[in-house]
């Protein structure tokens, strides 16, 4: 069971390892969309939801999120996040959220990128529920990374 890094010999689960790895810069590019009703939308667009501003909630709830990464996934490590941003664009059909995550450390900030986009997606959900309890999150998904030992990556499909 040695080719699952998260497995120890016995097939038990555990934290790898990373203390002799060189801390390197590194960052990861996710997204999340929202699907919204019409009536949504234009509620986003003209600042009506009667919970208040609901992509600056996002922002701030994505960001918070990803600084609390390793406190949600169990075996993720409690790394340095040295900067995130939170995007978030009401399009006609919800909202995309596009985050990106910054570390200069022993191991990648995939995982933050996403827990950002998921949570502001959840906040979206959640500031807008009121309106429409059909809304919900169509994709979290990782779209690029930089640096590491296995180097940079790209999603090549849209």
């Amino acid at each position: 069971m040695s080719e699952f890094t998260h497995l120890d010999q016995a097939g038990h689960a555990r934290m790898v390892d990373v203390t002799h790895k060189q801390p390197t810069v590194r960052a990861a590019v996710a997204e999340a969309f929202v699907a919204c009703a019409p009536h949504v939308v234009e509620s986003l667009r003209d600042g009506s939801v009667p919970k208040g501003d609901v992509l600056a909630v996002a922002r701030i709830a994505g960001i918070a999120a990803a600084k609390r990464t390793p406190e949600l996934l169990p075996l993720a490590h409690v790394i340095g996040v040295h900067g995130v941003t939170v995007d978030a664009v009401v399009t006609d059909d919800g909202v995309r959220i596009t985050t990106r995550a910054q570390t200069a450390d022993r191991t990648g900030v995939e995982m933050e990128a996403l827990t950002a986009a998921s949570v502001a997606a959840l906040n979206v959900v959640d500031m807008v529920k009121g309106l429409d309890k059909a809304t919900s999150i169509r994709e979290v998904r990782l779209l690029s990374k930089e640096g590491g030992k296995s180097g940079d990556w790209t999603r090549d499909t849209p």
